[in-house]
C-alpha cells in the first residue's frame, strides 16, 4: 500500500491565499505535481463542488475539505498549516490546519479506514497540538502516520462504529447504581463522501456523551465499512439522533425511538447540544419519532427544512421517478408512428383487439394507415404505440405517488398514486396530480407520526396509513379540489393551444434559458417536466403545443454540450487535456438531449460556460417556437427525429444556430476574460 502522505505534499506556514477555493485549487495542484492525480483543475474543481455542499471547517481552527474523484489515481493527503488562517466555514473562526483528502473513486477499503482514522484523530487536541508544534514536513508526516497505524486505539477514539456504549457501565459505584438510571442515547453518523465528517461527527458525540455521563453508541454509516448497531441496544436507547447529510440505511430499525436529526457536521460543532436535544426528547411524549415502516427515509429535521425547501425536494423526486414512464412510453409512441404510421392511433386499439402477429390485419385496416412497412409494420406500430400510451398513462398518478414517497416514504405511494389517478380521472391533469401527492404524502406523513401502542406499529404502514392516506388525499380531490384544477388545466391547455407569434417566441425563449442554467438542476428539471407534463394532452390535429414545447426543451437541452464539443475542437488551445477528451464524448451525450455532458466544463469554469450556453439554448428554443418544430418524444435528441413529423430540419437548423452561438460566445469569454488555469498556478512560498 502507498504511502497516503509524503514530506512533499506538506506545506508549513505557508500563504494559499484568502478563500477557501484558492486553497483546495493550490493543494489540488500539489496532489497533480506528486503524480497523484491526472487533472490538477478537475480535482480542484470536485473538492470546491463537495466544499459547496458542506463547510469544512471544524471547531478547533482545523478543515479537512475532501472529496472523491476520477482524476485522483491514488488516495492522497496533502496538508498545509496556512499563515494567514483562511475561514471554512467553523463557528469558532478560520482555519490554520487543512488536510486535503483526495480519494479516488474506487478507493479500495484498507485507504479509506486509514483516511477515516486520520479524520477521528483531528478531534483529539492533543494530536492538533503537536501538528501546530511541528518543526518540519517530515514530522508531520510522522505524526500522521502514527495515528493511522494499525495499532489498538485510545478510549477516546474507539471506533464508533462498533457500537459499544461510549460510557462503561459494568464497574459503576453502589452509589452510581443506586441512583438515577443513566440516559441511553444512540447514533448514527453519515455524510455524502462518507471519508471525514462521518468519523469526526461520531467520536465527537462519543467522546461529549462520555463526559456527560450518558451511554452512548454510535453507528457510522461511511465508506471504510459500517458494523450496525446491536438491535438489543437500539432497543434500550431512550432516544436516536441522526447526524447526517445522506439517507439513513435501514432506518426502521429505530421505529418509535425519539429521533433529534441534524446535519452531520452539527455533530462535530455541537454535539453537547445535540445529547441534550436527544435527553429532552427521550422525556417528551409529543416529541418527533422515526416513523414506523422507516418513513421518510429523506426527512430532515423541521427546524433545519423549511416548507419550501421540503416542496422542492418533493417535486423534484416526483419529477425524476416520473421522467422514465414518459420517456420510454414516449419513445415507444414515436416508434408506433414510424412503423404504422400516425394513423396508427386511430386503430390501434380495434387492430390489437382482432389480430395478432400470425393473424395480420387486412386489406380494409391497411386502407387506413399510411405505413411503408405492411401489414407487419401496422400490427409491431399497434403494440409499440399502445405500449407507450399506456406508460404515459402512468405519468400523473407516477408523479403524485413519489412526489408522496418523498414525504411519507413507502406508506405514502399507494395513496399518492390512488389521488394521482382520480386528478386524471377528473381531467385536473398535472397540476393536479401535484396538489394530491403533496397532500397524500403530508397526511401520511401526519399519520406516520402518531406515537400508536406498539401492537398496532406493524399495521401502521401496510394497512393503516395508506388507508387513511387515500381517503383524505383522494376524497379531497373529489369533494373539493378536483374540478377547480380541471378548469385551470383546460385553461392552461387552452392558452397554449392558441399560443402563436411573439408570445411563443418567448415561452421557447425562457425554457432554453431554463435548461441550460444548471444543466439538469432543479431549474432544467422544471422546464423539462413542465414539457412532458403537457404531453399527456397533446394532439397532432387539435393541440399540437405541448409538441412545440416539447421540441424547444429538448433542442434547447442540446445546445450546452454541442456547444462545448465544438469550442473544444475549434479552440482547443483554450481548454485543458481533461476538457478536450470531455468535448469529444460531448458531441454524442449532446446530440443524445443529454445536458449533463456539459457538467465538467460549468463546474470548472461557471461564470463563463454558463451564461454562453444560456443565451445559445435562449435562442434555440425561441426558433423551435417559431418555426412550430414538434416532438412526440420527450427524448432522445436527433436519434427521434421520426418522432418530429416533417418538422426535423427546422429541429436542425435551431439546435446547429444555438450551438454555434454557445460555442462562440464562450471561446470570446475564455479568450477576452481570462483566468489562469489552476493547474498552472505556481507553488506556494513556504515561510521561511
Amino acid at each position: 500500500m502507498s504511502e497516503l502522505i509524503t514530506p512533499q505534499l506538506v506545506l508549513l506556514d505557508a500563504d494559499l491565499g484568502n478563500s477557501t477555493g484558492e486553497v483546495i485549487e493550490k493543494l489540488a495542484s500539489l496532489v497533480a505535481e506528486q503524480g497523484r492525480a491526472t487533472d490538477a483543475s478537475a480535482l480542484a474543481a470536485d473538492g470546491k463542488a463537495r466544499e459547496a455542499k458542506t463547510a469544512t471547517g471544524v471547531p478547533g481552527g482545523i478543515a479537512i475539505p475532501h472529496c472523491r474523484s476520477t482524476a485522483v489515481t491514488e488516495p492522497t493527503l496533502a496538508m498545509a498549516r496556512l499563515n494567514p488562517k483562511v475561514n471554512f466555514g467553523a463557528k469558532d473562526g478560520e482555519a490554520d490546519l487543512v488536510f486535503f483528502i483526495a480519494a479516488p473513486d474506487g478507493a479500495d477499503q484498507a485507504h479509506l479506514k486509514l483516511l477515516s482514522k486520520l479524520a477521528r484523530a483531528l478531534v483529539k487536541k492533543s494530536f492538533t497540538g503537536a501538528l501546530r508544534q511541528a518543526k518540519s514536513e517530515n514530522e508531520i508526516v510522522e505524526l500522521v502516520r502514527e495515528v493511522v497505524a494499525d495499532k489498538p486505539a485510545a478510549p477516546a477514539a474507539a471506533p464508533a462504529a462498533a457500537a459499544a456504549p461510549a460510557a462503561a457501565t459494568s464497574e459503576a459505584s453502589p452509589a452510581a447504581a443506586n441512583g438515577p438510571k443513566k440516559k441511553s442515547i444512540v447514533a448514527v453518523t453519515a455524510c455524502p463522501t462518507g471519508i471525514a465528517h462521518t468519523y469526526m461527527a461520531a467520536d465527537s458525540l462519543a467522546q461529549t456523551a462520555e463526559e456527560m455521563g450518558v451511554e452512548f453508541a454510535v453507528e457510522t454509516q461511511g465508506s471504510s465499512g459500517s458494523t450496525p448497531l446491536d438491535p438489543a441496544v437500539i432497543e434500550a436507547a431512550d432516544a436516536v439522533i441522526f447526524a447526517v447529510d445522506v439517507d439513513v440505511r435501514d432506518r426502521g430499525r429505530f421505529a418509535g425511538k425519539p429521533v433529534i436529526q441534524v446535519p452531520v457536521k452539527r455533530g462535530i460543532d455541537e454535539p453537547e447540544k445535540l445529547i441534550n436535544d436527544a435527553i429532552a426528547a427521550s422525556e417528551d411524549p409529543q416529541a418527533r419519532r422515526v416513523p414506523a415502516g422507516a418513513a421518510a427515509s429523506t426527512e430532515e429535521n423541521k427546524d433545519n427544512e423549511s416548507f419550501g425547501a421540503g416542496l422542492k425536494r418533493a417535486l423534484l423526486t416526483g419529477v425524476s421517478y416520473m421522467i422514465p414512464f414518459v420517456a420510454g412510453g414516449g419513445l415507444l409512441i414515436a416508434l408506433g408512428f414510424l412503423l404504422g404510421g400516425y394513423s396508427i392511433t386511430n386503430v390501434a386499439d380495434d387492430l390489437l383487439g382482432t389480430n395478432t402477429l400470425f393473424n395480420l390485419p387486412g386489406a380494409d385496416v391497411m386502407s387506413q394507415l399510411d405505413t411503408p412497412f405492411g401489414p407487419v409494420g401496422a400490427y409491431l406500430g399497434a403494440v409499440a404505440f399502445k405500449i407507450g400510451s399506456l406508460s404515459m398513462g402512468f405519468l400523473v398518478p407516477a408523479l403524485a405517488g413519489y412526489i408522496a414517497y418523498a414525504y411519507a416514504d413507502r406508506p405514502g405511494i399507494a395513496p399518492g398514486f390512488t389521488a394521482g389517478a382520480v386528478a386524471g380521472f377528473m381531467g385536473a391533469g398535472f397540476i393536479g396530480g401535484i396538489v394530491g401527492g403533496l397532500i397524500a404524502g403530508l397526511a401520511c406523513r401526519w399519520i406516520g407520526s402518531w406515537n400508536v401502542p406498539r401492537w398496532m406499529r406493524g399495521l401502521m404502514p401496510v394497512v393503516i396509513t395508506p388507508l387513511l392516506g387515500s381517503i383524505i388525499a383522494s376524497g379531497l380531490m373529489f369533494l373539493f379540489l378536483g374540478g377547480p384544477i380541471a378548469k385551470l388545466t383546460e385553461a392552461l391547455n387552452s392558452w397554449l393551444s392558441g399560443m402563436s407569434g411573439a408570445a411563443a417566441a418567448v415561452l421557447g425563449l425562457i425554457l432554453g434559458l431554463m435548461m441550460a442554467a444548471d444543466l439538469g438542476g432543479p431549474i432544467n428539471k422544471v422546464a423539462y417536466s413542465f414539457a412532458v407534463a403537457g404531453l399527456g394532452t397533446a394532439s397532432l390535429a387539435d393541440n399540437p403545443a405541448p409538441m412545440m414545447i416539447m421540441a424547444a426543451v429538448m433542442a434547447a437541452g442540446m445546445v450546452p454540450p454541442l456547444a462545448l464539443a465544438l469550442a473544444t475542437t475549434v479552440a482547443s488551445k483554450l481548454f485543458t487535456e481533461a476538457e478536450r477528451e470531455n468535448g469529444k464524448a460531448a458531441w454524442l451525450l449532446g446530440a443524445a438531449f443529454i445536458s449533463e455532458g456539459a457538467i465538467p466544463f460549468a463546474a470548472a469554469d461557471p461564470l463563463r460556460v454558463i451564461p454562453a450556453s444560456m443565451v445559445g439554448a435562449g435562442v434555440t428554443g425561441s426558433l423551435i417556437m417559431s418555426f412550430h418544430v414538434i416532438s412526440q418524444a420527450p427524448h432522445g435528441g436527433i436519434f427521434v427525429f421520426f418522432a418530429m413529423n416533417n418538422t426535423w430540419p427546422l429541429f436542425l437548423l435551431a439546435t446547429l444556430i444555438g450551438t454555434v452561438i454557445s460555442a462562440v460566445l464562450v471561446v470570446i469569454l475564455k479568450k477576452f476574460v481570462r483566468k489562469a488555469p489552476v493547474g498552472a498556478a505556481e507553488p506556494a512560498k513556504v515561510a521561511a
